[in-house]
């Protein structure tokens, strides 16, 4: 960029932080106004503010939104602690092997990921049918963990590789297995690549909408993004309680977010810069 036009780079960076800020910030201000007002100015800040739209949604008597949170709590924790570990792995044992396949499992892997959830949510609900988890949790946390494995391994395997192996063959040295190896020389130095993956994983798996919706089932429970789409009645909409629901639904994963971001670009980038 040409050093005379040194505010072309703030404004830009500006710019795009307010396109992204846009949503929550639209969420914000309507959550605390009262439906007509957010139908004539969704824009506008709140003036006065109003907490009725937030006790509606924390007071409902069927409980939509604090079952819809304990199911996402529960979905999400078990989905990317699953993930995670497993993709750690998969990735460690790819990474050492040295096999001439360890690029082919890879490749395979990673195909699936282009493939649209919509795609093989059919077969995918099949297969939950026959093995008998169709409407449970375990078969929701099933397919998060077999959809999101792959990006998982493939950030893993990207950290590993700037591991070296000098500090798994001391342990070796002083009989240390694999298993060991890996659990307490390893997997501790692969800090800043779990905190990317759960971020990553945390974030799709909470905002997910298709996979609780027709893997679970009303039988199973809501998640919080289902209970948004199921807050919304075919005769009645109020907009204020709709845009509360959603500014609630975003606070758990948007702390989740904060709490980890420090290790989040030295985990994405930490195989790229260093080995």
């Amino acid at each position: 960029m040409n050093s005379r036009t040194p505010w072309m780079r703030p404004l830009l960076a500006t710019g795009v932080a307010a396109v992204f800020c846009l949503p929550l910030y639209v969420a914000l201000v309507n959550a605390f106004k009262t439906s007509a007002k957010v139908v004539g100015s969704p824009l506008a800040l709140p003036v006065p503010p109003t907490l009725d739209n937030i006790e509606q949604v924390l007071q409902r008597p069927d409980g939509l939104f604090w079952y819809g949170l304990v199911n996402s709590v529960i979905l999400t924790t078990l989905s990317i602690l699953i993930t995670t570990v497993l993709a750690a792995m998969s990735a460690y044992h790819l990474v050492r092997s040295g096999r001439w396949w360890s690029r082919a499992v890879l490749g395979v892997m990673l195909t699936g990921l282009m493939i649209p959830p919509a795609v093989i949510m059919l077969p995918i609900t099949r297969i939950l049918n026959a093995i008998g988890l169709m409407h449970t949790m375990p078969g929701a946390v099933l397919v998060n963990v077999g959809y999101y494995l792959p990006f998982a391994v493939f950030v893993f395997m990207g950290f590993i590789r700037s591991i070296p192996r000098e500090l798994e063959e001391a342990a070796a040295v002083d009989g240390a297995g694999r298993i060991r190896i890996f659990w307490q020389v390893v997997f501790p130095l692969l800090r800043p690549a779990s905190a990317s993956v759960l971020i990553f994983l945390g974030v799709w798996v909470w905002n997910d909408f298709l996979t609780p919706l027709l893997v679970l089932g009303p039988g199973a429970g809501n998640t919080v993004t289902v209970g948004i789409f199921r807050s919304i009645g075919p005769y009645q909409q109020d907009f204020g309680a709709v845009f509360a629901f959603m500014l609630l639904a975003t606070l758990p994963v948007l702390a989740f977010y904060l709490a980890f971001q420090k290790h989040f670009v030295r985990g994405l980038t930490g195989g790229a810069t260093k080995g």
